[in-house]
């Protein structure tokens, strides 16, 4: 799909959030303008201290600046509010996507496909720890769902900007976007899909902090079995609590006649995690009703 023909019928506006890319934010933008000539490219500066917002200006896009850096998340969240178009390409501002695997996204959108994420290929991760932890991500994200979770973190990707917007209110200030809006896409019972991307080696420093991101993984885990359907996470571990107890309740009252008040904590710890997951399941079922019933509204 070219931009031509994506312009004949809906208006495509590329979103780039950036914090601090004065180095690669105007190649980036002109890469832009020179394939998608009728796109809108809108470049949402988060608060960065260097000349992030000149370059993109100079370069053609149109710059949305936050008075201080406020989140990836929150970029985006920006970047999807002030966007004209009725299709949104998400990417990131660092070169590391390739502009021209957004035709094959809007193709997909095309076929029906409410969002479209590009998963880049394991050589093209920027660092092991980095291939690792997403890879535990789609794992556990591929067993939440029971579908097949090829990149939940990766920023590229397409969708359409009316469904889009529907979960802006759910979404992070910080990185965790991307696993955010995947689940909450799937879980609204919204087609999506992937498609093989080759990311480009990035320029500069990354942004990730190992101990603050590794908190946040351990966070986004958390969010995953909650935003999708918790009765799936909560169900096992009660179970597990159950059964721990009940083998210490056998092997007590087998061995001394007596019962183990340990196995008491266990059997009320495993009750506890239910109700919780029980509790859990219907504030979701009830969010995402809602969610769907105001998706309706705009139909």
């Amino acid at each position: 799909m070219d931009d031509q023909s994506t312009e004949a019928t809906e208006r495509l506006s590329i979103v780039l959030p950036a914090f601090n890319e004065a180095a690669t934010i105007g190649t980036v933008v002109t890469r832009l303008r020179k394939s998608f000539p009728h796109a809108e490219v809108l470049v949402v500066d988060d608060g960065s201290s260097d000349a992030t917002s000149a370059e993109a200006n100079a370069a053609g896009a149109r710059v949305v600046r936050h008075a201080y850096n406020m989140g990836n998340g929150a970029a985006i969240k920006s970047g999807a509010r002030h966007a004209s178009g009725d299709l949104l390409v998400f990417m990131d501002a660092d070169g590391q996507h390739d502009d021209r695997d957004i035709g094959r996204l809007l193709e997909k959108v095309d076929e029906g496909y409410e969002l479209v994420i590009g998963a880049r290929a394991a050589d093209t991760q920027a660092s092991i720890g980095r291939w690792f932890g997403n890879g535990l991500l789609n794992r556990f994200a591929t067993l939440i769902t029971g579908r097949k979770i090829e990149d939940l973190t990766s920023g590229f990707r397409a969708a359409r900007g009316e469904t889009f917007r529907q979960f802006l209110y759910l979404l992070p200030n910080g990185f965790s976007y991307p696993t955010t809006t995947t689940m909450a896409y799937m879980r609204s019972g919204y087609p999506v899909t992937f498609i093989p991307i080759r990311a480009r080696a990035r320029f500069g420093k990354s942004n990730i902090n190992l101990i603050r991101d590794g908190i946040r993984f351990l966070v986004i885990i958390m969010k995953l079995a909650t935003l999708f359907s918790p009765m799936r996470f909560f169900l096992p571990v009660s179970l597990m609590f159950f059964l721990i107890g009940l083998s210490r309740y056998l092997y007590f009252y087998l061995t001394s006649g007596r019962f183990s008040m340990m196995a008491g904590v266990f059997f009320t710890t495993s009750v506890l995690i239910f109700l919780i997951g029980l509790i859990s399941e219907q504030i979701t079922n009830v969010h995402y009703g809602i969610s769907l019933a105001k998706s309706r509204e705009h139909d």
